[in-house]
């Protein structure tokens, strides 16, 4: 999610009328189906890659769900539109809670502002569960003749356009972020766009056809291990723990910049309150135990547990957050 632009708490909020319509407007024959739910596997869709944050995520809570409720819970990675395709597929699913979708908050609310999709984030979903909240890593690779902020604006400035960074798709938050970063720092950075979750792009990274990426930790934290890539700052307002000494794009050169993202679950909508609870629930007591807590640690993200009600009051907030960030950088997509 993008903090800059968040002026009131989510216990504050209301939820927005189509997101509480999606969990309100159950029809009878679904409440009376939903009470024996679930009776089959679920199917949980995934629009990125496998081996990157919200797979490895989606596939934890998989193994889990399965467990407490005795039927096979199935991860289906369908990639491709920056998370559009799992999106158009959920959203024209039946509302019975055999199919949800999990994804990062930009693929959700953001992708909608930056290219034609078949589905609207605020009415076609019923928010079910915040999974995790995280800031991005920005990193380099080791070539580049800059260690930190201020030296990559510095470089970029006397070679406009020279610089590349790569990003899992047109409207995803890491391609924002860097689309942010070089609006305030006013450079000139070229946007590479890959297709899947960046695997493709992180290849091209290490192999040094690009210089720079923004993403998840857990995605790119084994290659900053293994000195394949150079971390150059955090997106978020504070250091993470993964990387105490790596500093902020705010505190290294760029003050005032400040990105965050967040996971989280969907079903179709008017998916049964009844159905939407149990999942909530279920979610909820993974994200607090502690190998729950554990896994997204090491991970770089905190585990965040909302209502569905706080949730859709999240994804209503971002949803416009991301518009006007995206009116504010146009000139620069």
């Amino acid at each position: 999610m993008i903090r800059m632009y968040r002026t009131f708490p989510i216990a504050a909020a209301m939820l927005g009328a189509g997101a509480l319509g999606a969990l309100c407007a159950s029809q009878p024959v679904a409440a009376q189906s939903s009470d024996k739910w679930p009776v089959k596997s679920i199917r949980i869709l995934i629009g990125y890659a496998p081996g990157t944050s919200i797979d490895i995520n989606g596939r934890f809570l998989a193994q889990r769900l399965s467990e407490e409720y005795g039927q096979p819970v199935v991860v289906e990675n369908r990639p491709g539109a920056t998370g559009a395709i799992a999106a158009e597929a959920v959203a024209k699913a039946a509302p019975d809670g055999y199919t949800l979708l999990a994804g990062p908050g930009s693929g959700m609310v953001a992708t909608p502002w930056l290219q034609k999709v078949q589905f609207d984030p605020l009415r076609d979903f019923a928010p079910v569960a915040l999974i995790g909240e995280f800031s991005f890593l920005m990193v380099a690779h080791p070539s580049l003749p800059a260690k930190n902020v201020r030296e990559v604006l510095a470089l970029a400035r006397k070679r406009p356009g020279e610089m590349a960074y790569g990003s899992n798709g047109v409207g995803s938050a890491f391609h924002l972020a860097g689309v942010l970063f070089g609006a305030m720092g006013n450079v000139e950075i070229l946007h590479v766009p890959y297709r899947g979750g960046g695997n493709s792009a992180l290849v091209d990274l290490t192999g040094g056809s690009i210089h720079l990426m923004w993403n998840s930790p857990v995605f790119l934290l084994p290659h900053v291990k293994s000195g394949r890539l150079r971390p150059i700052a955090v997106t978020g307002p504070k250091r993470i723990p993964a990387l105490p000494d790596t500093p902020t794009i705010a505190e290294s050169g760029l003050p005032g910049y400040s990105m965050t993202g967040w996971q989280g679950i969907v079903a179709p909508v008017s998916t049964p309150r009844e159905v939407v609870a149990r999942l909530n629930g279920s979610i909820g007591k993974v994200l607090a135990s502690t190998d729950g807590r554990d896994a997204w640690t090491r991970q770089g993200m905190e585990p965040t547990v909302l209502t569905p009600e706080q949730f859709g009051a999240l994804l209503r907030a971002d949803y416009e957050s991301y518009g006007k960030l995206v009116k504010r950088i146009a000139k620069d997509i």
